[in-house]
């Protein structure tokens, strides 16, 4: 799931993606132990799925902002350095 999908879903319907995945994600950890190899990929999607989840409900909980502000570069000293002797 992209980022920005997980950015626009509400509160519930984080907690909700978030179970799901958890369940897709054992459902496959416990395939590979039975050796079926399929779905490695998809194993890979989901944890970061979660993280990403997990992210942005820590973010929301903090009531940080969930665009990245740019800093302005500092302004170039306008004064002209004097050289001593």
């Amino acid at each position: 799931m992209e980022f920005e999908k997980i950015r626009n879903l509400s509160d519930d319907e984080l907690k909700s993606e978030q179970v799901k995945a958890a369940e897709q994600l054992f459902r496959i950890r416990f395939q590979k132990s039975l050796g079926n190899n399929e779905g490695l990929k998809k194993l890979r999607t989901l944890k970061l799925d979660i993280a990403r989840i997990k992210t942005v409900a820590r973010q929301r909980e903090l009531g940080l902002n969930a665009t990245p502000v740019v800093a302005a570069a500092p302004k170039k000293s306008t004064r002209k350095k004097v050289k001593k002797d």
